[in-house]
């Protein structure tokens, strides 16, 4: 039997290819995705691993996320660091200076990794890192020296375009906020780019920017030339271990500094990065599960046409004493051979796909080292139980099928397989439709846990249900369309009609795949239109400045720029906002802190629940959820933690509403003061004087910062379409995400004709016999093929439209306006039919060129 199964596989090479394409798209995702987070994990785990040394002096109450930029202005002399040098446990203590204050331009005066990974700078040291190996590794030029000087990583230097001796234009941190706050700190100065240099080991940088100094140039840049120091990397002794050399440096470091071991440094930087990485392999996952599941579709409908094809074959197997457990076994033993080889072509796709993956993600500044991307053997093993299991699982059925065919079926002429009544399947997937609504309706009116949570788990239901009972529900759709057809096309758009509903097992099930695939696009499309309404409705409603001046990278900026702008004729009020990410209470968990001016309560109006939106000194004012969270109310003690166990307590004044405009917890600029943090901006409000020309104010404001990208000065409108903007980027990787399960089902009913014309040869030869021109036959398979995408097209975007309401009656707290993508829709649907045009060329060209009395022929 394993002979005769290889020589039927051999013998049709075609048939074997197009269904093995299901599974090497479907694994090929699966592997990539695995593939791509393995090596984005390695990256981060390199970098981590590669740039700690063995313990380190820092502010004390820091955490990985405020190591590096924190704008706190604790230093320690190099006289500290000599007597840490000093100590028996020491082998090396090498002061060090770190910012995030810096910015690259590019030659064309672009920010470099605008709004992706930081740029990061520091001094150059020889430290060693944990596994004893030079953190920074020179590949060409030479290291800094003057002030003046500075290296990069030869990744930014080739996306700025700039080569080893050029001058390099940055923007300073003082005129960002960091560092010397002088209203005459020029916008940009050049620096001298003497050498490239990377992370030791190639590992790549995730896309972050970085810029070395020596050590008295990072002093000069980032400390207004203080000899001093922000933190110290501690080299131990032979024979000492990490605690032995945190406790020694402890004994000896200044008030407000602590020493921490390199592997608490690891652990704090892993677990800080760690939601982010789960993050995405959860979110490329998701779509490497629906590509298996629309691949599994495809490979039980093509076992299902194959096994109806050859009933006499099998009957034949039968009569000559093959037992229905060989003939089942002879089925799955094909199944197990075709995922064999779909797996094996899907794991070399996968590993192009996770290069593609890297792409994407690095042109949105998360860059990934070609290097690390590499078939693992976790992959290579899950590669092939996923394409194994889900083949054979989706081949079960046919396989049992054809077991079944008795070996008289072998002397009949007309070996055609009838097919059973819906009307079991039917009933039970109604019970289980109205299984689905209830859990999605519990969702909805707020059942115990994560209501989205319920909803998925019924969209779910709903979504397999469908697919199995599609030939029921999408009924209609075939007849609407056979009557459409048959009114445009006349008798040949009748056959085509006939052809799709006379098999509806088969066309529900290719249709189910497209249907999978344009469910999700739906329901996305609702969520993403929502979204755009809800920012439409927040920003007219809550952000009542006539201009916002914030960083499109998120950066801090200098409090100058607000001082400029409120000297330009027009401008009434500028509100002054700065941003501090800090512990409260005993959290471990950071918090936004807003520190603001009183000309806030000038421009916005709080919803408030209890005290006054207004607060001076000590004071704070929270909103609802954090009251909640903290347990507080007017009149209470929170206490904010800043670097060097420096505890500022506030008082609350005032709990307003959640809210887009304030942040959870606002504070004074004193109480940033009193912790010691640099002043600086990451927001203005600007409201402008009665009469004011606001087209005349607004271009005079954006003239201020016209040679300065971390800044953009928007109106309302501006405003809401850069965070739309936001939104649409990730929606469109979403869709191109999703658009892989979509390939998949074009796949399957390219697959599904190409074996239906195989089957109705002699039909189709006798159609060509009575007169039906090729031409008419080609429009034929065509008009087939577009009845089934429109049949799973319907399907998926009356059941997407349902999903994606509901999802968002779910999460109405924070999407609080419906939209229907009334225009989306309509596209996807007309996409639907340029797929089922497209996927029914191939099929019809070669029925068209069938011999006609070879065709009638044909048993």
């Amino acid at each position: 039997m394993f002979r005769l199964t290889w020589r039927n596989l051999l013998a049709r090479k075609v048939r074997l290819l197009m269904s093995a394409l299901a599974i090497v798209l479907g694994i090929g995702f699966l592997a990539g995705v695995l593939t791509f987070s393995s090596g984005l994990g390695k990256t981060f785990d390199g970098i981590i691993e590669g740039t700690n040394a063995d313990a380190q002096a820092q502010p004390a109450g820091s955490n990985s996320w405020q190591q590096i930029g924190a704008g706190d202005t604790l230093t320690i002399s190099p006289d500290d660091v000599a007597e840490l040098a000093a100590l028996p446990e020491v082998a090396q203590a090498d002061g060090t200076i770190d910012s995030q204050a810096l910015y690259i331009a590019d030659t064309d005066g672009n920010l470099v990794g605008g709004g992706g990974a930081p740029t990061i700078s520091f001094n150059r040291t020889d430290t060693p890192n944990l596994l004893g190996d030079p953190i920074m590794e020179l590949t060409e030029g030479r290291w800094p020296e003057a002030d003046d000087e500075i290296a990069l990583d030869p990744s930014a230097a080739d996306r700025a375009g700039y080569e080893v001796g050029d001058d390099v234009t940055v923007f300073p941190p003082g005129a960002v906020g960091f560092g010397s706050a002088a209203d005459e700190q020029p916008p940009t100065t050049t620096l001298r780019l003497v050498g490239l240099a990377g992370f030791a080991g190639g590992g790549g940088t995730a896309g972050s920017t970085l810029v070395t100094f020596s050590t008295s140039g990072a002093q000069a840049m980032f400390l207004d030339g203080q000899d001093v120091f922000t933190k110290v990397a501690l080299t131990a002794a032979e024979g000492v271990s990490q605690q032995e050399l945190v406790d020694a440096a402890d004994a000896v470091l200044p008030d407000g500094y602590e020493a921490v071991t390199g592997d608490e440094l690891v652990d704090q930087q892993q677990n800080a990065i760690g939601e982010f990485l789960g993050f995405i392999s959860i979110f490329l996952g998701v779509f490497a599960v629906i590509a298996v599941i629309v691949g599994g579709f495809i490979i039980a409908n093509t076992f299902s046409i194959l096994v109806a094809q050859r009933v006499r074959e099998l009957a034949l197997l039968r009569a000559l004493g093959a037992s229905r457990k060989q003939v089942r076994r002879s089925v799955l033993v094909e199944a197990t051979m075709m995922a064999v080889i779909g797996s094996t072509l899907g794991l070399f796709v996968g590993l192009g796909l996770a290069r593609g993956l890297a792409s994407l993600f690095g042109s949105f500044g998360l860059e990934i080292n070609s290097d690390v991307l590499n078939l693992s053997p976790t992959t290579v093993a899950a590669a092939y139980a996923v394409g194994i299991v889900v083949t054979l699982v989706s081949a079960y059925l046919p396989a049992r099928r054809a077991s079944k065919v008795a070996p008289v079926a072998a002397m009949r002429e007309d070996t055609a397989t009838t097919e059973g009544s819906l009307r079991r399947r039917t009933l039970i997937g109604a019970v289980l439709l109205v299984i689905g609504a209830g859990i999605a309706l519990a969702g909805v009116v707020g059942a115990p846990g994560n209501d989205a949570v319920w909803i998925g788990v019924g969209a779910v239901i709903w979504v397999l249900t469908v697919a199995a009972i599609s030939a029921v529900l999408g009924r209609p759709v075939l007849v609407a369309c056979r009557a459409l057809f048959t009114r445009v096309f006349g008798t040949t758009g009748r056959l085509a009609g006939d052809n799709a509903i006379r098999n509806p097992r088969r066309t529900g099930a290719t249709a189910s795949a497209l249907m999978i695939g344009l469910t999700l696009v739906s329901a996305v499309g609702v969520l993403a239109a929502s979204m755009s309404a809800t920012l439409d409705d927040v920003v007219d409603d809550q952000f009542t400045a006539d201009f916002l001046v914030q960083s499109p990278v998120f950066a801090a900026f200098n409090p100058a720029i607000a001082r400029q702008m409120s000297q330009v004729d027009g401008v009434e009020v500028v509100s002054q906002q700065q941003g501090y990410l800090g512990l409260v209470e005993d959290d471990v968990e950071p918090s936004f802190i807003f520190g603001t001016d009183a000309a806030f309560s000038e421009i916005y109006d709080l919803p408030m629940v209890d005290g006054s939106p207004t607060f001076t000194g000590d004071q704070t004012l929270i909103n609802e959820s954090t009251a909640d969270k903290y347990d507080v109310g007017v009149g209470d003690t929170l206490t904010i933690r800043f670097p060097g166990d420096n505890d500022v307590d506030v008082t609350v004044s005032g709990i307003s509403e959640d809210n887009e405009v304030a942040g959870a917890i606002n504070v004074p600029f004193s109480v940033l003061r009193k912790g010691e943090i640099k002043r600086s901006d990451i927001s203005l409000s600007i409201n402008l004087a009665d009469g004011a020309d606001k087209a005349a104010v607004g271009k005079e404001l954006k003239a201020l910062v016209a040679d300065f990208p971390i800044v953009a000065v928007q109106d309302k409108q501006e405003f809401a379409d850069s965070l739309k903007g936001q939104i649409n980027q990730l929606l469109y990787m979403v869709y191109g995400l999703l658009a892989l399960s979509i390939v998949i089902a074009i796949i399957g009913i390219v697959n599904t004709l190409s074996l239906s014309v195989i089957e109705r040869t002699r039909e189709i030869g006798l159609l060509r016999a009575v007169g039906l021109s090729r031409r008419r036959l080609r429009r034929m398979v065509t008009l087939e093929s577009v009845t089934i995408s429109v049949m799973g097209a319907v399907l998926g975007l009356a059941l997407g439209l349902v999903i994606g309401v509901l999802l968002q009656r779910s999460l109405r707290d924070d999407l609080t306006a419906l939209a229907i993508p009334l225009t989306s829709l309509v596209t996807f649907l007309l996409v639907a039919v340029v797929f089922g045009v497209l996927a029914a060329i191939v099929p019809a060209i070669r029925a068209s060129r069938m011999k006609v009395l070879d065709a009638i022929a044909t048993e």
